[in-house]
């Protein structure tokens, strides 16, 4: 009993301290998790705009639960991209995996019939500055304007201005090239199915 009343004496200072820097956490977490949301949420909007240049506005389709191998199962939003006369211009979907550093977010968007990728920018991403970071840049990004909303391929060494399903990786960073086709790979399948399965888009496609 005295070991236990020895304890306590010496270690309140700790405890009541780890209890008082714990409620801070708390409450700062409180405090700024909604102004984080906020923030994401607009620059989902600025990116989407960027991506489907005729779009007026985006609506949200649907909320899907998909297979990863990253996760169990990981939750995408769909938006529906709106021209000014009423008409979709195009989709597009958030996605997320694991690249060399950390985890990557990004935005994908699609043409009106699933066909085509129109393009993908980074959400979030806490790549290598200089080396994975460069999934940003126009050289790499351009690649997936155009090509079809099928299977990518990340090669080597090719043309990057060739629109096709080979992706060129980035010299130097060629793991966080991979993982921007793979979460492409392991997402668009699977939301363009459970699309065809809600019909919002023709099944034919």
């Amino acid at each position: 009993m005295s070991k236990i009343k020895l304890f306590i004496r010496q270690s309140w200072l700790l405890i009541v301290s780890s209890f008082f820097f714990g409620l801070l956490l708390a409450i700062a977490d409180a405090a700024w998790t909604p102004r984080i949301r906020h923030n994401k949420s607009e620059k989902l909007n600025t990116l989407m705009s960027a991506l489907l240049a005729d779009a007026e506005g985006f609506q949200l389709a649907a909320h899907l639960r998909i297979d990863s191998p990253y996760a169990k199962t990981i939750e995408t939003d769909i938006y529906k991209a709106i021209a000014d006369a009423g008409q979709t211009v195009g989709w597009a979907f958030n996605a997320s995996g694991f690249g060399f550093a950390d985890k990557i977010e990004i935005v994908v968007a699609v043409d009106k019939d699933f066909t085509k990728i129109t393009g993908f920018d980074v959400l979030s991403s806490n790549e290598t500055p200089g080396f994975g970071d460069r999934i940003k840049s126009p050289y790499y990004r351009n690649q997936f304007a155009g090509v079809p909303a099928d299977l990518l391929r990340l090669k080597r060494t090719g043309d990057p201005q060739t629109i096709d399903s080979d992706i060129i990786a980035i010299t130097g960073a060629t793991i966080s090239s991979q993982a921007v086709v793979s979460i492409i790979n392991s997402t668009l399948p699977s939301v363009k199915t459970q699309m065809r399965q809600k019909e919002l888009i023709d099944n034919e496609n």
